[in-house]
């Protein structure tokens, strides 16, 4: 497992606007700190709008939408299988969001 990563993930279904059931994720991690026994990611969705915070990826050829503001921690138990890799440009355009998302600029 690698910053960049793509997973399977199954996230808590608590309120509505939250994703739920099964989906994908982006690890955004630091490599450095993948040891601990949580890992911080950033679900996807393939129905959510065009935001300059929702960079495009493609997952299994798909156009799929990073939800960089619901970047969080997630036990890494919880990671399912790995579904691919971001390219460079998908990880750069992840990080510009995030960028914004945390107001780190």
């Amino acid at each position: 497992m690698v910053r960049g990563d793509i997973h399977e993930i199954k996230l808590p279904g608590r309120r509505e606007q939250v994703q739920k059931g099964r989906r994908y994720a982006v690890i955004v991690q630091a490599d450095a700190l993948l040891a601990l026994s949580t890992v911080v990611i950033c679900p996807t969705s393939r129905s959510a709008f065009q935001a300059s915070f929702h960079p495009e990826i493609a997952i299994a050829e798909e156009p799929t939408q990073v939800l960089c503001e619901m970047v969080g921690a997630v036990d890494a138990r919880a990671l399912g299988e790995r579904a691919g890799h971001l390219s460079h440009d998908e990880l750069r355009a992840v990080d510009d969001a995030l960028l914004l998302v945390l107001d780190l600029r």
